[in-house]
């Protein structure tokens, strides 16, 4: 392998002696080369060998501003100059609470978290608490965390999970309690008439209905037209909580989430990644009465890093610029984007490369696939992952770092001499490959 990431390799290596696995996330190890970094600005970083790059992990999404925004910076300083943690109430959680709901269509109230994986485990318990009912009706490629409880028929494999028709819960990790299965019903995405079946046959058992409102955690898979109003009108028509999981969408593809672009506001929904600019937090938000079920309804909810005072202050400094002007900076971000996946189509087109480019400008996936349209999770089981893996490691070599599953991010950092930096790579690369 190339002198370029030597330093890097030997970090790894040396980690490898003291972190399990040698990194702090598995996922992490799954680029085509774990690198170790130690600065950054705007929308590039620079590794520890002095190698700079377009970033379009932005940390797994969190990094809407781009890295060391001055207003964060400030942020931060100021936080840091008062006690990190009261474990007891402050104004910040006030105003940011008031700020998500002004943001967000469906926020009656607000709730504080540090992940993603946790806000899905209280909004799972809300619903269930709510209705009286122990099943979760989920879709197959969509990730809502670790946990076991949820951790279902995410990336299994296509033979794995049977006919459409009679989906399998599908299992996602050694050690995982088997009995976990039993609450969950995955079902094949964008197939409503899968959905009226089940919730007919097992509806008054169903506590919630939870899908990412566009599948980035599997593709950049889009709803088909009216699909996110039709499961709506089906969840409650059985009496079932809608839950939309905006750990991605929310905060990047518009100010006010996924619900506000297609205007179908779900009972609760479940926030993290962007919403902090980068620090640890997470946020449930939804309908008043199932909220309050934490005071007064029996639901056991608790956690010493709640409404952290820096985790907040960097939440505040950030959605006040993604709220400015009307989201105007979310909106030209959005932009770039889809202007980078256009010129990523046109480069695929003229090399003669079949690969899909989906995803809504802010956040989008590459697909190296015979596949001509992505409409669920089984349609991504066809691609070509060595293909992908090529393009990723030609793409680093040449200073553009993105996902390990083809995923790129964009923050209002980036700019429009990037996109024509990436577009360049990106035909070098697939003229190589």
């Amino acid at each position: 392998m190339s002198e370029r990431w030597k330093t890097s390799r030997e970090l790894l290596k040396r980690a490898s002696g003291a972190l399990a696995g040698g990194v702090s996330s598995p996922f992490r190890a799954k680029f085509p080369v774990p690198l170790y970094f130690h600065d950054g600005q705007g929308s590039r970083l620079e590794d520890e060998d002095g190698n700079w790059y377009i970033d379009y992990t932005l940390a797994w999404g969190p990094v809407i501003l781009g890295h060391k925004h001055p207003a964060l910076v400030a942020a931060y300083r100021q936080a840091a100059e008062r006690p990190l943690i009261y474990g007891a109430e402050h104004r910040l959680e006030i105003e940011v609470a008031e700020r998500i709901q002004a943001m967000v269509p469906c926020a009656e109230r607000v709730a504080f978290t540090s992940s993603g994986s946790e806000a899905v485990q209280l909004a799972l318990r809300l619903a269930r608490a709510h209705t009286g009912r122990p099943l979760i009706l989920k879709f197959e490629g969509h990730y809502h965390g670790w946990f076991d409880s949820v951790l279902v028929s995410h990336h299994a494999k296509l033979d794995e999970m049977g006919a459409e028709e009679a989906a399998r819960a599908v299992p996602e990790s050694s050690g995982q309690v088997a009995n976990a299965l039993e609450n969950v019903i995955p079902l094949p995405w964008n197939r409503l008439d899968l959905l009226e079946r089940v919730m007919a046959e097992r509806g008054d058992q169903v506590a919630c209905v939870i899908m990412e409102p566009w599948l980035m955690n599997s593709g950049g898979i889009e709803p088909t037209e009216g699909y996110l109003r039709a499961v709506r009108e089906v969840a409650h028509r059985h009496g079932a909580v809608l839950i939309f999981d905006e750990i991605i969408t929310g905060f990047r593809m518009a100010p006010g989430g996924a619900q506000s672009v297609f205007g179908v506001t779900p009972d609760l929904a479940t926030f993290g990644k962007a919403v902090g600019g980068g620090a640890p937090l997470s946020v449930v938000a939804g309908r008043k009465e199932i909220l309050e079920l934490m005071f007064g309804g029996g639901v056991s909810f608790g956690g010493t890093f709640n409404g952290n005072p820096v985790s907040l202050a960097a939440a505040a400094a950030t959605l006040e610029i993604l709220a400015a002007d009307g989201g105007r900076a979310l909106r030209e971000t959005n932009e770039r984007g889809r202007r980078l996946m256009e010129g990523m189509r046109a480069a695929a087109a003229r090399r003669g490369v079949k690969m899909l480019v989906n995803g809504f400008g802010a956040a989008f996936a590459l697909h190296f696939t015979n596949t001509t349209e992505l409409k669920s999770y089984r349609d991504v089981c066809a691609d070509d992952a060595e293909r992908l893996r090529q393009c990723l490691f030609g793409l680093l070599e040449r200073g553009v770092y993105a996902l390990p599953d083809g995923r790129f991010y964009l923050s209002l950092a980036h700019t429009d001499a990037d996109v024509e930096e990436t577009l360049a790579a990106v035909d070098a690369v697939l003229a190589a490959i």
